[in-house]
């Protein structure tokens, strides 16, 4: 990273370096913590007699191990499989797995460190880890990804538990592979222990809204955002990045308060569609058929365009949600969504944004928010998961979103107000990071040096 960080938290930035070498996505994230980070240390000196920087930004315990695996024709593969348990102060270890080819540990460790904060932030009583594997399910058959996931499980079943560790899915792993995995799980301790996986099916321990949590909260805190400035959804230009679950869902809401999404976009390019995605449509080619955006345009018709290779920022709009991958929005998408009039990005995936995007975005005044803030709402409703999975109840769907709906509303007020208390108004970024570092930092110093 070029830019220049506090005194205070320069050289542990720089031990950090030394010893994750060639881990740029878990640089990225961690630095981006730490430049937020100098005022807090300063006002609150015993955090870093506490030693609280160095011990958040290692991990409690890193798991890899080999996933063997055979394919349809009898072919056996061997994959790699990872779990970084990364903090576990304010709970059991909490966050996702990724089953996609670009995993690798640095990957693995940016998104638990994002998650520690997440989470933190969320309110819960949840800690922050993520895991995943090298393998791609893309192409794979029902049968190929079950046998994937039964060897994964058969590994990592031991340091699970529902007061331990606690799996969710991510890119790659939806409803069938938690399926899968839940079942092996159960097959291996004898135990229908509902509580130490989430995501789960609705008709065996799942939680209603959570399949469309993640896009919801995105939305819900864009619009707390936008609150703060007199603005609303309604008939607002919105463009969504991705097509998955989380851009799906983000889509969904968006228009349930008035907004137009006009586009989604995959690997192979982008749809811009003026008239609103057909979001019914969208989830029928992505979700059932596991088709693609090109599939979705040749059905919608009409003046739908598709771009191959278009980049969906290039694309007037008023509010931005990239809700792809990490480090998808450049300083020069930035730089045209801020031409175009952009009110508001929020991100839906974890660090869509580069360094160099987030601060144009910030410098030209547009309300930006992390995705350790707008992202939260999957992890905040596997919580909720595992709250009706220790009662053994299941709450409806109004329910639910509505506890979606204030934690959301909860979480952009810390951050709004963490920002104000420590001379950054408006500075999401600056808040999320400082109102969930100050959480797990108060439980970190009242548990002792561990």
């Amino acid at each position: 990273m070029a830019a220049t960080l506090d005194p205070s938290v320069d050289p542990l930035y720089r031990d950090i370096l030394r010893r994750n070498p060639g881990q740029e996505e878990f640089h990225q994230a961690v630095h981006e913590v730490l430049d937020t980070l100098g005022p807090v240390l300063a006002r609150r000196p015993e955090f870093a007699e506490a030693g609280l920087v160095e011990r958040i930004a290692e991990p409690e315990r890193q798991l890899i191990f080999r996933v063997p695996w055979t394919d349809d024709v009898g072919r056996v593969h061997v994959a790699r499989g990872f779990r970084v348990e990364f903090n576990s102060a304010l709970g059991p270890y909490k966050g996702g797995l990724r089953f996609h080819p670009s995993v690798d540990l640095g990957i693995v460790k940016f998104l638990g460190f994002e998650q520690i904060f997440k989470n933190a932030l969320t309110g819960m009583a949840i800690g922050g880890g993520k895991g995943g594997s090298d393998f791609d399910p893309k192409g794979r058959s029902d049968a190929e990804v079950m046998r994937f996931c039964q060897s994964f499980m058969t590994e990592l079943y031991r340091h699970l538990g529902e007061h331990t560790d606690v799996p969710a899915g991510d890119i790659g792993v939806g409803g069938r592979e938690i399926g899968y995995l839940f079942g092996q799980y159960r097959r291996i301790t004898n135990r229908h222990e509902a509580g130490v996986l989430t995501g789960k099916g609705t008709g065996w321990g799942g939680s209603q809204a959570r399949t469309e949590a993640t896009g919801y909260g995105c939305v819900l805190f864009t619009k707390e955002m936008l609150r703060m400035r007199d603005r609303d959804l309604e008939g607002l230009r919105v463009a969504v990045s991705g097509s998955g679950n989380v851009a799906l869902y983000a889509a969904e809401k968006a228009q349930q308060l008035g907004a137009t999404v006009v586009t989604v976009s995959d690997s192979g390019g982008c749809v811009v569609d003026d008239k609103g995605i057909d979001t019914a449509l969208l989830k029928q080619v992505k979700e059932v058929e596991r088709g693609r955006v090109a599939d979705y345009a040749e059905r919608r018709g009409g003046e739908v365009r598709y771009v191959p290779g278009g980049r969906v920022w290039e694309v007037p709009c008023d509010v931005a949600l990239p809700c792809a991958t990490q480090n998808e929005l450049t300083a020069e998408d930035a730089r045209t969504l801020v031409a175009n009039g952009v009110l508001a990005v929020a991100e839906g995936a974890n660090m869509p944004t580069t360094p160099e995007g987030a601060a144009v975005l910030r410098e030209a005044g547009v309300a930006f928010a992390p995705g350790k803030a707008a992202n939260a709402g999957g992890v905040a409703t596997s919580a909720l998961e595992m709250q009706q999975n220790a009662s053994r109840d299941a709450w409806s769907f109004a329910r639910t979103e509505e506890r979606l709906t204030a934690v959301m509303r909860s979480i952009h007020d810390a951050c709004h107000e963490t920002a104000e208390r420590y001379g950054r108004p408006g500075d999401y970024v600056a808040g999320a990071n400082i109102a969930g570092f100050e959480r797990v930092a108060e439980a970190m110093l009242a548990q002792g040096v561990i």
